[in-house]
């Protein structure tokens, strides 16, 4: 496992680095990457085996928490952050909080900047969630030939911007396995196929949380299931207790202090 120097100057032990991300396509080995918001969802991730993990900004910390070794990448398009400059601050101040590249899908004067500070940026290509107006809601990019060659020039301007790494969202799988053949960024494969060096999928949808499995993903567990037994066993340990308390069935006597009856009376009669 490499050891680094992390953006503060403390020795790290990471399962993958940016540099070894960049040497994947060439070695025809895959890594893979969850979404993690809190300290228990990382240390679950490291746990499983799981290389990176990709989280919003203000969750670096939590993160960097439940796991020092995984690859920890931040989202900073979600901060309020309007400038070019209140952008770099956002990824600074990401790095210092542990962690070790950013992701974002503004243009590519965004990432030049990002880039000139030696930052590694990833992007964001094919479906951008927050852009789906563009393409008249949620759907595959890349479908027509004139829509894949768009895609490809936008993957050589990301490329020549200074990004290592690419999120690939929402790709037939038959385009960007050619355009993985040809790019010399990383690829991140998010229901783009398994043509890509790193595939990608939320923890929700693995996990099984969510009320839907979008068609990208597969669901290897039923914590919803467990959350809802949850919920319920919630509403009635409290209807219980409620009714407890209206039937003078709470507290019993095994669940008060006792006093003894000798203090006791010296205590009343010092009342009167």
């Amino acid at each position: 496992m490499p050891r680094i120097l992390d953006y503060n100057g403390d020795e790290a032990d990471r399962t993958v680095t940016v540099a070894s991300l960049i040497a994947l396509k060439a070695q025809n080995v895959q890594v893979a990457q969850v979404t993690a918001s809190s300290a228990d969802e990382a240390a679950a991730a490291e746990s499983a085996g799981i290389e990176m993990v990709v989280c919003m900004s203000e969750h670096v910390p939590a993160v960097r928490q439940g796991s020092s070794l995984v690859f920890v990448t931040a989202a900073i398009d979600f901060t309020g952050a309007v400038t070019v400059d209140e952008l770099l601050g956002v990824a600074l101040e990401s790095l210092s909080n542990g962690a070790d590249a950013v992701i974002t899908a503004r243009g590519m004067s965004s990432v030049v900047r990002l880039t000139e500070e030696d930052i590694p940026v990833i992007g964001h290509l094919g479906f951008v969630p927050k852009k789906s107006t563009l393409y008249g809601g949620v759907r595959a990019v890349g479908k027509t030939a004139v829509e894949a060659a768009n895609l490809w020039r936008k993957f050589q301007q990301l490329e020549d911007a200074g990004a290592f790494a690419v999120e690939c969202e929402l790709i037939p799988a038959k385009v960007m396995a050619e355009i993985n053949e040809r790019t010399g960024l990383t690829t991140i494969s998010l229901g783009s196929g398994p043509h890509a060096d790193v595939v990608f999928l939320f923890t929700s949808d693995i996990c099984g949380e969510s009320s839907r499995t979008p068609r990208h993903a597969r669901a290897y567990g039923d914590l919803g299931a467990l959350y809802d037994q949850i919920a319920d066993e919630r509403v009635n340990a409290l209807t219980a207790f409620r009714s407890d308390v209206a039937e003078g069935r709470f507290p019993d006597e095994t669940e008060v202090a006792h006093v003894d009856e000798a203090e006791l009376q010296q205590f009343i009669e010092s009342l009167s």
